[in-house]
């Protein structure tokens, strides 16, 4: 029989996949980590059960006791699953721009969630820094595992992730690209590629509101560099142990526009359903591009799973009510009919008189119509213009079939397509579309559904 002995066994061993379309014009090849196999479905297992052995092995953590830690989400959750195993409880703060999701998923394996303000500093006793040091004082036989300053979080990088992706590409990576947080997925990583190649570039992708790059850059830790941000998982308002500045080779900022527009395109291109970090970092490795030439091998770490941000990046009323998607993102073929969903369509039978066509132009003061066959598919169309051009060089047409100056059918759309692919196929050639609701009723769409649409 095969099988683990717990879960905790299956951690690691990532699989590393080749992106192909958003990266189609770089000239190297661009591997994706993907971390959200892991458990706990992000990067943050390997370190959590790393700093907890270790903790266990000097004495820090007893039997029975309490793991009081500060997180974003996905530390917490390394915490909590090992923490289910090894039978001790735990208390986590985070931030209130933190997803719902990532609150509830820690709530699920029994941990104790402490939300608190984000837009404080460090010191103020209400950030999720001050709370958790405050309870791991108060609650008795606790132990704060200290992301960002214990070691044994850049450790667990340097004796895993490291060596598999040298394995993995055969030693062959030339660039490794990292969403920087607490830091220690870049350094201890870094420092493992570099011992084995010291040509390999690490670069780090930091956010706008961070300290990371002006540091990096000017040794200048910069408090008016410091400011809010929506980004998660990465940046931060001060310089973590972890943060190994000599083993980073540059640092590359991405606004949170960016971040959260890549985050939707990573599943939409390439089957990965990736979270925000991952799109830090692919946006950041897109303005990178000319730091890469042909022959090299890019690998770029996807942190943590898309689950964790369906109310956040994966909501459209969420990103549009920041800025980040366009008003109209949104909008469909549905939205184009509001003004007429309950006007039934006005329509010909092919073998109906011309004179009919005249009647319902005048009684509904339209200007094209639909035509049916027998068979109640849509066969053609007839237009004004084109209709009072043949009246006038015949005089008898009123007495004729409409088949004899109908004109080709419009083509038909489905009811979620978007707005800007039914604009672009009304043109001069073709005046409208037609697309059938959801309760099996036709309408028409015309330029002007389209122009009004936009304008609202």
């Amino acid at each position: 029989m095969k099988y683990f002995e717990n879960i905790l066994h299956t951690i690691g061993n990532t699989p590393l996949v080749k992106i192909n379309a958003i990266t189609e014009d770089f000239p190297c090849t661009v591997l994706a980590k993907v971390e959200t196999t892991n458990p706990g479905n992000s990067i943050k297992d390997r370190m959590a059960l790393k700093m907890i052995e270790d903790a266990e092995k000097s004495g820090k953590l007893k039997p029975g006791g309490t793991i009081i830690e500060g997180t974003s989400g996905n530390t917490g959750m390394g915490l909590a699953i090992a923490a289910v195993i090894k039978g001790y409880k735990c208390i986590f703060t985070t931030t209130d721009k933190q997803s719902k999701e990532k609150v509830d998923a820690l709530k699920a394996f029994g941990a104790e969630v402490i939300v608190c303000p984000t837009d404080v500093e460090p010191e103020d006793p209400r950030s999720y820094y001050s709370v958790s040091t405050r309870l791991a004082a108060e609650v008795p036989n606790a132990w704060k595992p200290n992301q960002y300053d214990n070691l044994s979080n850049s450790q667990a990088h340097y004796e895993q992730t490291g060596p598999e992706i040298w394995d993995q590409t055969d030693g062959k990576i030339t660039h490794l690209v990292v969403g920087v947080g607490t830091g220690g997925t870049i350094s201890g990583t870094a420092r493992f590629l570099k011992e084995k190649n010291p040509n390999i570039k690490a670069f780090g992708i930091d956010t706008f509101g961070s300290v990371f790059k002006k540091y990096k850059e000017t040794g200048e830790f910069d408090k008016n560099e410091i400011y809010p941000y929506i980004t998660e998982g990465i940046g931060e308002d001060f310089l973590p142990a972890n943060v190994d500045f000599s083993l980073i080779d540059k640092f590359e900022k991405v606004t949170d526009k960016d971040a959260a527009v890549m985050t939707r395109r990573i599943p939409r291109e390439e089957g990965i359903f990736a979270g925000n970090s991952a799109g830090s970092a692919m946006a950041g490795l897109i303005q990178l591009k000319n730091e890469f030439k042909a022959g090299d091998v890019v690998v770029v770490i996807f942190h943590d799973h898309g689950t964790r941000y369906l109310g956040k990046m994966f909501n459209e009323d969420w990103m549009r009510d920041r800025g980040f998607l366009p008003a109209n993102i949104t909008k469909t073929a549905l939205d184009l009919v509001q003004n007429h969903m309950n006007q039934p369509l006005v329509s010909c039978k092919d073998n109906d008189l011309c004179s009919v066509i005249f009647a319902k132009m005048q009684k509904f003061g339209i200007s094209q119509i639909p035509i049916m066959g027998q068979d109640g598919q849509f066969v053609g169309s007839v237009e004004d213009n084109h209709f009072y051009s043949e009246l006038l060089k015949d005089n008898t047409l009123m007495a004729k079939p409409v088949s004899t100056v109908m004109q080709k059918a419009y083509p038909i759309v489905a009811f979620s397509e978007s707005i800007e692919k039914v604009s672009s196929m009304i043109h001069k050639q073709n005046s409208a579309v037609l697309m059938m609701d959801m309760g099996g009723n036709w309408h028409i769409i015309t330029k002007h559904d389209v122009i009004r649409a936009i304008a609202e």
